[in-house]
This record gives structure tokens, C-alpha cells and sequence, in this order.
């Protein structure tokens, strides 16, 4: 899917649009959601209550992110050449409904890698096929995307909120903390069913929207020719540091979903009015960092006009490293009963808003700005390739590796030291701030 200008012939003109906006927000919010409803679970659910060796949940964590290597070549190219990027959606969404449905119920290894390259093959590359359509049918990227695409946060967090009540409703026995948690990861399981439903009507709404064909009299050669564009300033050094951030990003929804629910279980104080709200196991809590997105996505509207993107990646980058900051820290300085430590980490997750409104949001706006309209879609999925597939196979492996240097008891559940395990991200996030400084050049945006 590109966003060169269609005819009128071809499809209405976009100011004719009935409700073209709030079309596309619902789009995201489902999106997002089928995302939300469990990743922020896989890691606790697999290492936690299936009590798989830390090796074997990083092989499946990336057998799940192989897809997105071949979004760019699969789904970009048919979008940009072959046919309607709405139509691509409908049947990625469907296909991946049935696959997520038994990713909680299989126990044998293999079959979980299979299922999870299969599942990520249709439904990464539908991240960037969203936010192109998006960027096609709007008529002002920058006012109107950042209102458009903060749907998808309200998704994540609506999911998250509700398997989080869920938990704590229906998987929380009395007991010991020990007892209490292991119940809960049991009950994740039911995270991938709530994903498959969300699929389901995604993939059903897909077909109502707007028609968004490929561009016309555009040859093949997308992905190749997007490559080429890639490599020119800014968006060579864009990718380059796009590549360590995103196992920054990854290394976040590893670890702490199972870092916030083991101090959901043992911190004093407020712990019990924090959980009433967000529910138990870390996912809810973790939306509070969708809930500061929402905030940021309002926002960069607002200053993008005034702000340069490189000041923006910059406050981004930084807000990465402060975050893995406060999560190394603040156990160890408050003491894992205190009744500051829960607020306090929860400033740090609502930093997630800065970490991803204003480097990967922005980064897919930089991207549009500087590639040609015939292969926007193709330069979308590339970084998502960087993201949601390199990103989160390599994150996943060096988090798997930091978590094992990190171990105190392998368990289940294992214990660990969190400011072993969250001191290596913060480094490579102040490393990555340092190089962007020094070596991004802004550009004007193409036509």
C-alpha cells in the first residue's frame, strides 16, 4: 500500500469520506488490542507457570518475531503491488484469530515454535500495513495520525486492564504469595482466547473499510527499492539505532510483566487500591505506559511543528534510559515491601509514553516524510522488520541471557536481581542517545 494520491475515480476523495477518522481509530483500537490481550503475559505464562528453561521461551519469543523479517517482502509487496492493503488485513487477522487460540492450551515445545512463526508470519506485518492505511486515507499526517493511531493504545490498555481484572477476579486464591502468583500465570492462558475473539472482529471490520489499492502502473521491486531509500540520511542512522532500541523495547515487555507482578504480590500499603484498579500479573499495570502514551500522542501534534524530529528521538531515547533506571534501582534504594516502591515503579512504566510516542512514532513519521510515495508501505514495513522482528528475536535472546546472568534461583519461579537485569538496557539506551546526538541530520520531507 502506498500513499501516492489515488484518481477520483478510483476512490472517493478523502474530505468525502463518511467518518474516515473514527474508521480508522476502531481499526486501531482492535489492532492493538489482539497485540495487547497477551504479550505482555508470554514471558511470565511460559517461564513462570509451564516452568520452560529460560533457552526454550527465548526460541519461541523468536520463532514469534521471524515473521516480521518477511513482512517487507510478503505483505508490503502484495500491498504496494497487488492488492487492497484492507483486504490483506481481513485475512492476515483471521488466519492469525485461529492460530492465537491455541497458543495457550499446546505444551510441546516444537508445536509451540511452529505455532508461533506461523502466527507472527500473518500478523506482524498487519502493525505497518495499519499505520500505512492510515497514512494513505488521511489528508494531514501530523495532525491527524498521532489522533488516529492513540486508538490503539486505548485497545492495549483496555485488554491489558481486563485480563488484569480477570486475574485477579477469577486466579487469585488465598494463599501465600507463591501460591497467589502461580495461580495467576495459569490464568493467563486465557489471554490468547480474548486475542482470538479481538482477531475475529478485526478481521470482519477490515472489510468494511475503505478501499486502499495499490498504486497504479507500479511495478515490483518495493521492498529492493525502499532499501535503497533507507540508506540515505536520516533514515540510515535512523534504522542503525532503531536496531539496539528495539531490543530495549523488547527487553521491557520481557521482563516486566513478571517484575511488577512479584512486587504486585509483596509490596505493603497502597498495593491493594493499585490492583483493584489494574487488576494482577503486570499487564494491567503495565498500561499505565499506554495511558501516558495517550498523552504524548495527543501531543506531538502539537509541537512537532515546532520541535525538530531529532530533538523528539532524543527525549525518547532518554526517557528509555530513565526508566530502566528506575526499575534497576529503586527495589534495592526502597525495599521490596515498601509501600513507595509500587508508586514509584509505576512512574517509571508511565515513561513508556515518551519511550514510544516520541522515537518509534516518530520514526514512522520520519519514514513517511522520506520515501517515495510508490513504496511507503514497503518503508514501513522494513523498520517494522527492525522493531517487530529483529528487535524482538534479538531482544528476546539478549534478555534471555541477561535474565540468566540476573538468576538468583532458577525456581519456578525463578528470583532474580533486577539491578543486574535492567543496568544492560539502560546503558545501551544512553549509548543510542549518544550516537543519534552526534550522527542524525534532520531533512526536509519530501513531497
Amino acid at each position: 500500500m502506498s500513499n501516492a494520491a489515488i484518481p477520483a475515480s478510483a476512490t472517493p476523495a478523502k474530505s468525502e469520506q463518511p467518518l474516515i477518522k473514527t474508521r480508522l481509530s476502531v481499526m486501531m483500537f482492535l489492532q492493538y488490542a489482539i497485540w495487547g490481550a497477551w504479550l505482555p503475559l508470554l514471558f511470565p505464562f511460559m517461564l513462570g507457570y509451564r516452568g520452560m528453561p529460560v533457552n526454550e521461551v527465548v526460541n519461541i519469543l523468536a520463532a514469534g518475531a521471524a515473521g516480521a523479517i518477511f513482512a517487507p517482502f510478503i505483505s508490503g509487496e502484495i500491498a504496494d503491488r497487488a492488492f487492497n492493503t484492507e483486504k490483506v488485513l481481513a485475512v492476515s487477522h483471521i488466519i492469525g484469530a485461529v492460530l492465537v487460540w491455541f497458543l495457550g492450551s499446546i505444551t510441546d515445545y516444537w508445536a509451540l515454535m511452529g505455532f508461533a512463526f506461523a502466527y507472527s508470519i500473518v500478523y506482524s506485518p498487519t502493525l505497518s500495513l495499519t499505520n500505512s492505511l492510515a497514512l494513505h486515507q488521511l489528508t494531514d499526517r501530523d495532525r491527524d495520525f498521532g489522533k488516529v493511531r492513540l486508538w490503539g493504545t486505548v485497545g492495549w490498555i483496555c485488554a491489558g486492564i481486563g485480563i488484569g481484572q480477570w486475574l485477579l477476579y477469577n486466579h487469585s486464591p488465598v494463599g501465600t504469595p507463591e501460591v497467589v502468583l502461580k495461580a495467576q500465570q495459569a490464568g493467563m492462558a486465557d489471554a490468547f482466547k480474548l486475542s482470538a475473539v479481538l482477531g475475529i472482529i478485526m478481521g470482519i471490520y477490515c472489510l468494511t473499510l475503505p478501499a486502499t489499492p495499490p498504486t497504479k502502473g507500479a511495478k515490483g521491486g518495493a521492498a529492493l527499492k525502499a532499501i535503497s531509500e533507507v540508506l540515505k540520511q536520516p533514515l540510515v542512522v535512523l534504522f542503525a539505532i532503531a536496531i539496539p532500541m528495539s531490543c530495549v523495547h523488547q527487553f521491557y515487555f520481557v521482563h516486566t510483566a513478571g517484575f511488577l507482578g512479584e512486587y504486585q504480590v509483596k509490596a505493603k500499603g497502597t498495593v491493594d487500591a493499585i490492583n483493584s484498579v489494574f487488576g494482577v500479573g503486570g499487564g494491567g499495570l503495565m498500561t499505565v505506559g499506554q495511558m501516558s502514551e495517550i498523552i504524548v500522542l495527543a501531543l506531538v501534534p502539537l509541537v512537532a511543528k515546532s520541535l525538530s524530529r531529532k530533538t523528539l528521538l532524543a527525549i525518547g531515547l532518554s526517557a528509555y534510559a530513565l526508566r530502566m533506571a528506575i526499575f534497576a534501582f529503586a527495589p534495592g534504594i526502597l525495599g521490596a515491601e515498601s509501600g513507595l516502591l509500587l508508586p514509584t515503579l509505576i512512574a517509571g512504566v508511565a515513561l513508556h509514553g515518551l519511550c514510544f510516542g516520541c522515537f518509534i512514532f516518530v520514526a514512522f513519521l520520519i519514514i513517511d516524510e522520506n520515501t517515495t510515495p510508490d513504496v511507503r508501505a514497503s518503508a514501513q514495513s522494513l523498520f517494522g522488520l527492525v522493531v517487530f522482528g529483529i528487535g524482538i528475536i534479538v531482544g528476546s535472546i539478549v534478555a534471555g541471557w541477561v535474565g540468566g546472568q540476573a538468576t538468583v534461583s532458577a525456581g519456578p519461579p525463578p528470583v532474580f536481581d533486577y539491578k543486574i537485569m535492567f543496568s544492560y538496557p539502560m546503558w545501551g539506551s544512553i549509548a543510542c542517545l549518544v550516537i543519534l546526538l552526534l550522527a542524525y541530520k534532520n531533512k526536509k520531507q519530501m513531497a
